[in-house]
């Protein structure tokens, strides 16, 4: 849409900041300048291998306990901003509450991290985390999948839905590290017209807290043939 396109539906639907709820800025369709510069932004120092942000003095070389216990699925995991203040808010309004309109500013603040530590040509396929049919259809929408198109759309293709939710799962929201890990156990699957042999998947969600969600995905995605799996989230808990 070009700027005079643009400009035009701003007078006839003016936009809101998701934020202050002031007049959005241009940088992003539904945040203003201000709003935008208070999202906290993964920085480092980080775990290489899981992105989990971490605070004092480390070295370069950087793995968290939970990588060095037991080395995750997935080959590398990134998250654009960590997951509080507003960029919690949106993401809540986003998953829950219908604003399906903020994905175009979530997936560029995703976009620009994938830029910034994936090679993004290397990529062969951009899928998501399924949602269980059930609560697909009470929710009405995968928040998973829109910001997969939005990133897979940046990279000039759509997003493949290489993964199926095979049984439902319980909430994740009060279980233990432990309690994630053994809810999604064995409730994801490659759907069988798929063939990922020696891909380079990017496997993108909401939001990554203890990563076990996406872990299971990426070991069956591995399972399933790909070489190499990268987890792509708007947030870190």
């Amino acid at each position: 849409m070009n700027a005079y396109a643009k400009s035009l539906l701003d007078l006839v639907f003016p936009r809101s900041c998701a934020g202050c709820h002031g007049r959005a800025g241009d940088e992003l369709r539904y945040l203003c300048w201000n709003c935008m510069a208070e999202i906290r932004l993964v920085m480092p120092p980080y775990c290489l291998l899981c992105g989990d942000p971490a605070y004092g003095e480390l070295p370069n070389a950087y793995f968290c306990q939970a990588c060095r216990k037991q080395k995750p699925f997935f080959d590398c995991a990134r998250s654009a901003a960590v997951y509080t203040g507003l960029i919690k808010e949106m993401i809540l309004d986003f998953k829950y509450r219908g604003a399906i309109w903020l994905s175009p500013d979530l997936g560029q603040l995703m976009f620009a991290c994938l830029r910034t530590h994936f090679s993004a040509p290397d990529i062969d396929g951009v899928t998501y985390v399924p949602l269980h049919k059930t609560r697909e259809r009470e929710r009405t929408y995968n928040q998973s999948f829109l910001l997969a198109n939005e990133i897979a759309g940046r990279l000039n293709g759509k997003a493949s839905d290489y993964l199926e939710r095979v049984q439902a799962t319980t909430s994740q929201t009060h279980l233990t590290s432990a309690g994630r890990a053994d809810n999604v156990k064995n409730k994801f699957a490659v759907k069988k017209e798929h063939n990922l042999a020696g891909q380079r998947i990017l496997l993108v969600d909401d939001v990554m807290t203890t990563g076990a969600t996406v872990n299971e995905c990426a070991r069956v995605l591995k399972n399933g043939g790909a070489r190499e799996v990268l987890v792509l989230t708007a947030a870190r808990g």
